[in-house]
């Protein structure tokens, strides 16, 4: 794993140094009424009057409070995601009332679980009121504004896959790349490309960064895929996971027009990270669980008895014939089997041993062949729950973002635990 990043820093490769959008419409009105395009339940407005991510935020002393807290999803498919993650690591969130909107992980005492709205969660990290938060990649961006005080520890946790992407209407057949969006003849100073979008600053960042002045973002409450067909935007800037949205609306994805990838990711407060007692630790232990996870998801062990004379002349007769797809993770695991025969006196059958090997789900039926040519019989099947590093590749990563001394977490890796 690559080192870890600040938010700031995990970014796609359009983004640049800070860049203000320079648009030619900053003294127009500040919302469009719906009813300009026959419309009444879309209410569009000016970006110029609509920047609620950079705002100042008012943070909260390490000291107001004693508990470590983490925010996850309240509601919708992360939610969901993330509470079947969490219990896949041993992580169960319970919830001693149903209807509050406070809960705990009994296997990580000492901190509080907190549901929260994905926008809020990364609101308050900033704020300061929780800690430690899940939540889609997208968000974090947007609303989290590149601010130094968001560390993603871990960057890739496997569910909420989608990503950000200009959209243009399908009739538009001769507009299917972004060089081709931007310098249509139609869009100009008077007449600028209306973009409707519910991801301003990640919108006005891009646009910003391509140094393409004529073009007016708009934000809609939902429903931004009709905004063209109604006559309200000319394309929209959305989050797409399958596309299917988008081709029931007569819309169409352009080659290099997106914007972000995204999916769920864990993010931390440099100040609790830095500040607040046992929030290190912790964090330690949601990584160890959540990477061992993580890592072993997709992944078989295939164990089968193989005749031969050594443990050390099977291993370089895999190696040779199976190539990497019979090393395993770091190479075949081969241990003696004793095979009595008769009265307990060793087998004529020959000496076999016994070899384990982690193969991913899609190459099994192709590790089993390889195994039966090297003599191999009795093949099981069976999946991993999880594999444990020596210490986590995120855990070093932040420690090293954070300017820490790793000597001084060593208690954590031999079962120390949290203090």
């Amino acid at each position: 794993m690559a080192a870890l990043m600040s938010a700031a820093q995990v970014k796609p490769s359009w983004f640049s140094a800070h860049n203000l959008l320079r648009g030619p419409k900053t003294g127009r009105a500040s919302a469009v009424r719906a009813e300009r395009s026959g419309v009444n339940h879309l209410t569009v407005a000016s970006i110029r009057q609509q920047k609620p991510s950079m705002q100042a935020v008012y943070r909260r002393s390490v000291e107001s409070r004693d508990s470590i807290r983490m925010g996850i999803p309240s509601k919708g498919r992360m939610a969901e995601d993330t509470m079947n993650l969490l219990d896949d690591c041993q992580l169960k969130v319970r919830k001693i009332n149903p209807r509050q909107y406070a809960a705990e992980i009994p296997n990580v005492p000492g901190m509080e679980v907190w549901f929260q709205r994905a926008t809020d969660v990364v609101r308050k990290l900033l704020s300061g009121d929780i800690d430690i938060g899940i939540v889609g990649y997208d968000m974090l961006r947007e609303i989290g504004n590149e601010d130094d005080e968001l560390v993603v520890v871990h960057d890739a946790l496997g569910f909420g896959f989608c990503h950000l992407a200009i959209a243009v209407p399908s009739s538009w057949e001769d507009i299917n790349s972004l060089p081709e969006l931007l310098s249509d003849k139609r869009w100009s100073k008077d007449r600028p490309l209306r973009v409707v979008t519910a991801y301003m600053n990640l919108a006005e960042r891009f646009f910003g960064d391509l140094g393409f002045e004529n073009v007016e973002l708009f934000t809609a409450d939902g429903a931004l895929e009709a905004a063209p067909a109604m006559g309200a935007a000319d394309c929209i800037l959305d989050l797409v996971s399958s596309g299917t949205t988008l081709r029931e609306n007569n819309l169409k994805q352009i080659e290099g027009g997106r914007v972000l990838d995204s999916q769920g990711v864990l993010v931390a407060s440099k100040t609790a990270l830095l500040e607040r007692p046992g929030t290190l630790e912790i964090v330690h232990e949601l990584l160890e669980r959540l990477e061992a996870h993580l890592r072993a998801e997709g992944l078989f062990m295939v164990t089968a008895n193989v005749r031969g004379e050594t443990a050390e002349e099977i291993a370089t007769r895999l190696a040779a014939n199976g190539g990497r797809l019979l090393r395993g993770l770091q190479g075949p695991t081969i241990s003696p089997i004793f095979t009595a025969g008769e009265d307990n006196l060793p087998s004529s059958d020959g000496t076999f041993f016994a070899v384990s090997i982690g193969v991913p789900k899609s190459r099994i039926y192709e590790a089993v062949k390889e195994i039966r040519k090297q003599g191999g019989s009795g093949v099981l099947v069976f999946p991993l729950t999880y594999v444990f590093d020596e210490e986590p590749p995120r855990w070093n990563a932040l420690i090293n973002h954070l300017g820490l001394d790793s000597r001084d977490y060593q208690h954590l890796k031999i079962g120390g635990g949290i203090r």
